[in-house]
């Protein structure tokens, strides 16, 4: 690339990186919510908390919900409350989220029995608080199956019908735990920030493959208010978390933080050590 090239590369870019700036800032004033009437979306981890949120909020706006979960009993419950909050059609599924060939199988079933995903919410997740040493390999290696990998296999998955007709949704329900570490935490936070860097390379794949109309949404809630959730802070309501999520999803918004401060934690970064760590301690994390 010679001198003159490079400097039309450069104008190029500054025009369309001004522009995306514009265009994101008036549509945060006017925003354009996209329909989801009759779309089949698929949730895991339905059977409680934040998934069942999400369904409930899809459900009332006329979705078709298809509800994965390994939780059989809170999945029909689930099940029954989105029938009763206007879902055009539930379908429910039993899948271990922790095992690849079962997400390929269940999935399989989902296209044979429903039709084509339109939004795709990797929401599944476990948490345990315990230190790194006294973790067990085994449980270890679930959480990084559950809270990161079935989010590969799920998007293997779904994602070619999607690019096929370049239409579709990717959501990821991160954490909090993706953009700092914490205490008895360590599983948790390396599968959270697994989860995120994966998401975040999808969307640049798409971009570079010109599949713009194939939005992707990754989410950073803090503590919510679920069985696998425990701290000395207040916590959300799953409820309010998921009504976040989902009005983020219809204006395709790509980074969500619930609450809005919560990227200021990224800011340790600039401080001394002692300083982040005392920080850490006051915040539950050290």
């Amino acid at each position: 690339m010679n001198t003159i090239q490079r400097l039309f590369h450069t104008l190029k870019f500054l025009i369309e990186f001004v522009y995306y700036c514009i265009e994101g800032f008036v549509l945060k004033f006017f925003h354009i919510r996209k329909k989801v009437t009759g779309e089949i979306v698929l949730v895991t981890g339905s059977a409680s908390g934040i998934g069942r949120g999400i369904a409930l909020q899809f459900a009332r706006l006329g979705a078709i919900l298809v509800l994965w979960d390994i939780d059989e009993e809170g999945n029909k419950e689930t099940a029954k409350l989105v029938k009763r909050n206007g879902a055009l059609a539930v379908y429910v599924y039993k899948c271990d989220v922790s095992k690849r060939e079962e997400i390929y199988t269940v999935a399989d079933k989902v296209k044979k029995e429903v039709g084509v995903v339109n939004i795709l919410i990797n929401n599944a997740g476990i948490a345990k608080t315990r230190d790194f040493i006294a973790i067990p390999d085994s449980e270890m290696e679930k959480t990084m199956n559950v809270n990161a990998e079935a989010h590969f296999w799920t998007c293997k998955a779904f994602l070619p019908a999607m690019m096929a007709c370049n239409k579709g949704h990717l959501v990821t329900i991160a954490s909090f735990a993706a953009l700092t570490g914490g205490k008895r935490l360590t599983d948790y936070c390396a599968s959270k920030f697994a989860a995120f860097g994966f998401m975040e390379s999808i969307t640049c794949e798409l971009w570079a493959a010109k599949q713009k109309n194939i939005k992707t949404t990754i989410v950073f809630p803090s503590f919510v208010d679920t069985k696998i959730t425990s701290t000395p802070f207040e916590k959300l309501d799953p409820e309010y978390v998921a009504k976040k999520i989902v009005d983020a999803v219809l204006k395709d918004q790509l980074y969500v933080f619930i609450p809005r401060t919560l990227p200021l934690i990224t800011l340790k970064i600039f401080l001394p050590r002692k300083a982040v760590m005392l920080l850490e301690e006051y915040l539950g994390f050290a």
